[in-house]
C-alpha cells in the first residue's frame, strides 16, 4: 500500500510561511486581474484625463464671491469682522505693553520668569538673548514678533486644548479629529494663507489665524494623549470618593497630564515661531518681514541679522517651557524667598527706564553685522561657486546632482505607468502596515491624479526622495557618532538647536548664493532643515537601548561594530523608523518653499496661487501636497497589526 504524504505547516519552507510573502501573493493576484483591465480601458502611462476632476471653475467662483462680498455680507461684517477686530486689538495691546515696559523692563521681567522656572543659568541666558536682539538693531521688530506670537500662541493653546479635551474624553471625536489634525499639519502654510487672506485680507488677523491653524494641532494631540494616558488606578480612586465627572477632570486627569500639556505648549510655541517668516508674506511684519525682504534682495547679512533673534526667542522659550515640563519644576527655597524681591527689582528697572526716557534701544549700542556677513558670502561665492581646482565649485555640484540624481529620478517616476505607481505604493504600505494603511496610501496617491496634478506631484516626489536619501545618510551617520560620544553630542546640541529653530526662508538665501537657482538648492535647504530631527531621534533611540543587552553582547566578545550592527540598530528600529518618517515630513515642508527658488512642481503652484490670488491653483496644489504627505507618512511609519485574543 502506497504511503500517503501528509502536508503540515511545518513542511512548508519558512520563507513561504512569512506574512510578507502572503501579502505579496495577494497583491500579485489583484494586479493580474486589475492591471489588464486598466490598460485596456485607459491606455498610456500618464494618469488618464477621463479620471480627473476640474475644480478650477467652482474654486474661482468661490474666490470671486468672497472678494465681492467681503465688505458687505453679514457673515463678514458680524462674524469674521469681529474676529479680525479682536485679533488686532489684542496684538496692539500686547505690543503697547511691551513698548511701555521698554527694553530694560522686558529684559528684566523675562529674566525673572526664566529664573523662577529654571534657575539662574537660564535667566542669564535670557538676558543675553534679549540684549543680543537689541545689539543687532532688531529690538522693535522683535517686540512686534513677540506681540504677534503671544496672541497666536494663546489662541493656539486655547483651540488645541479644547480639541484635545474633546478627543481625550470621547473615542468617536478622537477618531473624527485625527484626519483633521493630520491635514492641518501636513498642508503647507502657503496653501492655507490664500483662503485666510481672501477672508480677512492682508494684515495681522490673517497672519495670526494662519499661525493658529498651523500651531494648534500639537497642543490638541498632546492634550488628548495626556488625558488618555492618565493612571487608571488614580482615576478609579477619585471615582470611588464620589467625585463628579468635572471634578475628576480638574482634580485628576488634568494634573496627571501636566507634563504632556507643557510639552504641547512647548511645541506650539516652536511651530508658531517657525510661522513668523511665512506669515510676513501676508503682512505680519516684525522679524519675519525683515527676513522676507532680505530674501527678495538676496541679502544674506540682513536675513541673518533678523534670523538670529528668531532663533534666540525660540531657544529661550524652548528652554523655559521645557524646564517647566521637566519634572523638577518647583522653585528652590532660594527662589521662593527671593521671588518677591526679584519682582520688585524688575518693576523698579522698568519704571526707572521709563522715567529716564530710555524705553527705546539706544542706536549707539547697535552692532551692524549685515555688511561683514555679505562680504564673507561674496568671498565664498567668488571662490567656491565655480572654478575650484579638482573638486569643482558649488554650482558644478548642483548641476551634477540635478543631472545625475534629480533628472533620472523624475524621469523614472514619470515613465512608470500610473497603475504601477499605485501598485508600488500599495506594496510598500502593506508590507510595513495593514491593509487599511495600504488602502489609505493608494487612495491618497489616486486623489493626486484625480486633481489633475499627477506629473507635478511626481516631480515633487522625486525631489523629496532625493533629499530624504541624503538626509538619512548624513543624519544616521551623525546620530550614530553622537550616540557613541558624549563630547560630540554636547558639541552638536547648540548647532542642532540653531538649525532646527532657524526660519526656513533663511536657509534659502545662502543656499541660493552658493548653488544658484533650481531644484538642487531646494533639496539642499530641505536637507539642512530636516537633518537636526533625524540626528536627534537617531541619537536618542540608540542611547535608549537596554544596557543589559549591550553588556551581554560585550561579555560574549562582540566588537564595537558588531554591537552596533547586531544589537543597537535592531533594538532601536522603532526610533530609526520614526526618524525616517520625520525626515520625510520636514523635507516635504521645505521642498515646497523651494518653489520660490526654482524648485518648480507643486511648490511653484502653491506660491503662484498665493502671489496671484489664484485660489484654484493654490488650493489644488496644496491638496495634492497633503495627499503626497499622507502617502509618504503611511509608507514610512509602520502600523501595528491588531491580533485576535489567543493568536
Amino acid at each position: 500500500m502506497a504511503a500517503i504524504t501528509v502536508f503540515s505547516p511545518r513542511t512548508v519552507p519558512a520563507v513561504l510561511r512569512h506574512r510578507a510573502v502572503h501579502k505579496l501573493a495577494l497583491l500579485a493576484l489583484a494586479a493580474a486581474v486589475l492591471v489588464p483591465l486598466a490598460t485596456a480601458r485607459w491606455a498610456g502611462g500618464a494618469w488618464p484625463d477621463a479620471l480627473t476632476v476640474d475644480l478650477s471653475d467652482p474654486l474661482t467662483r468661490t474666490s470671486t464671491w468672497i472678494v465681492d462680498n467681503r465688505d458687505t455680507h453679514p457673515l463678514f461684517l458680524y462674524f469674521f469682522g469681529h474676529i479680525s477686530n479682536a485679533v488686532v486689538l489684542s496684538v496692539r495691546a500686547v505690543y503697547l505693553v511691551l513698548l511701555a515696559a521698554g527694553w530694560a523692563g522686558v529684559t528684566a521681567l523675562s529674566a525673572l520668569v526664566a529664573w523662577r522656572v529654571a534657575g539662574l543659568r537660564l535667566a542669564l541666558g535670557t538676558v543675553a538673548a534679549f540684549l543680543t536682539c537689541g545689539l543687532l538693531g532688531m529690538w522693535v521688530p522683535t517686540m512686534q514678533t513677540l506681540a504677534l506670537m503671544v496672541v497666536a500662541v494663546a489662541a493656539s493653546v486655547g483651540v488645541g486644548a479644547v480639541l484635545g479635551l474633546a478627543a481625550g474624553l470621547n473615542d468617536r471625536l478622537d477618531r473624527a479629529l485625527r484626519p483633521v489634525l493630520d491635514t492641518m499639519q501636513v498642508l503647507p502654510a502657503y496653501a492655507y494663507l490664500l483662503p485666510v487672506v481672501l477672508v480677512f485680507g492682508m494684515g495681522v488677523p490673517a497672519a495670526v489665524l494662519a499661525t493658529v491653524v498651523y500651531a494648534a494641532p500639537p497642543m490638541a494631540r498632546l492634550t488628548a494623549l495626556g488625558l488618555r494616558g492618565a493612571d487608571k488606578e488614580v482615576l478609579e480612586a477619585v471615582r470611588s470618593l464620589g467625585a463628579t465627572a468635572r471634578q475628576r477632570l480638574l482634580t485628576a486627569r488634568v494634573p496627571l497630564a501636566r507634563k504632556e500639556l507643557l510639552l504641547g505648549l512647548n511645541q506650539t510655541i516652536m511651530m508658531a515661531l517657525s510661522m513668523a517668516v511665512i506669515a510676513s508674506v501676508i503682512g505680519a511684519g516684525g522679524l519675519g518681514d525683515r527676513v522676507y525682504q532680505a530674501l527678495a534682495s538676496v541679502d544674506v547679512g540682513a536675513a541673518l541679522a533678523a534670523g538670529i533673534p528668531i532663533v534666540l526667542l525660540a531657544v529661550v522659550l524652548d528652554r523655559v517651557t521645557g524646564a517647566a515640563g521637566g519634572g523638577s519644576t518647583s522653585p528652590s527655597q532660594t527662589r521662593r524667598r527671593g521671588g518677591p524681591y526679584a519682582l520688585v527689582a524688575a518693576l523698579a528697572i522698568a519704571v526707572a527706564a521709563r522715567l529716564m526716557g530710555r524705553l527705546d534701544w539706544p542706536d549707539a549700542w547697535t552692532v551692524p553685522i549685515a555688511e561683514p556677513v555679505n562680504r564673507t558670502v561674496d568671498w565664498m561665492t567668488d571662490h567656491l561657486y565655480s572654478g575650484v581646482p579638482v573638486v569643482g565649485g558649488t554650482a558644478d555640484w548642483a548641476a551634477h546632482f540635478t543631472t545625475w540624481v534629480l533628472n533620472p529620478l523624475r524621469d523614472g517616476l514619470t515613465w512608470l505607468p500610473w497603475w504601477s505607481m499605485l501598485l508600488l505604493v500599495a506594496t510598500l504600505a502593506w508590507l510595513i502596515g495593514t491593509w487599511r494603511t495600504a488602502l489609505t496610501a493608494v487612495l491618497a496617491m489616486a486623489a493626486i491624479g484625480v486633481l489633475g496634478v499627477w506629473t507635478p506631484a511626481l516631480d515633487t516626489l522625486s525631489q523629496v526622495l532625493a533629499a530624504v536619501a541624503v538626509t538619512l545618510v548624513i543624519g544616521f551617520a551623525t546620530g550614530i557618532a553622537a550616540a557613541r560620544s558624549d563630547r560630540l553630542e554636547r558639541a552638536l546640541r547648540p548647532v542642532l538647536d540653531v538649525f532646527q529653530t532657524m526660519p526656513q526662508f533663511v536657509y534659502l538665501i545662502p543656499v541660493v548664493a552658493l548653488f544658484g537657482v533650481g531644484r538642487a538648492p531646494a533639496v539642499a535647504a530641505a536637507v539642512v532643515y530636516a537633518l537636526p530631527a533625524v540626528v536627534r531621534i537617531t541619537t536618542q533611540g540608540l542611547r535608549q537601548v537596554d544596557p543589559a543587552a549591550m553588556e551581554s553582547s560585550s561579555s560574549l566578545g562582540a566588537t564595537s561594530w558588531q554591537q552596533l550592527r547586531q544589537v543597537q540598530l535592531p533594538l532601536a528600529r522603532p526610533a530609526l523608523l520614526l526618524a525616517v518618517n520625520q525626515g520625510v515630513v520636514l523635507v516635504l515642508a521645505v521642498v515646497i518653499i523651494g518653489g520660490l527658488v526654482g524648485g518648480g512642481a507643486l511648490g511653484y503652484d502653491v506660491v503662484f496661487g498665493l502671489a496671484q490670488g489664484d485660489l484654484a491653483t493654490g488650493l489644488v496644489a496644496g491638496a495634492a501636497i497633503v495627499c503626497l504627505g499622507l502617502m509618504l507618512d503611511r509608507v514610512t511609519q509602520p502600523t501595528e497589526r491588531r491580533t485576535k485574543k489567543g493568536a
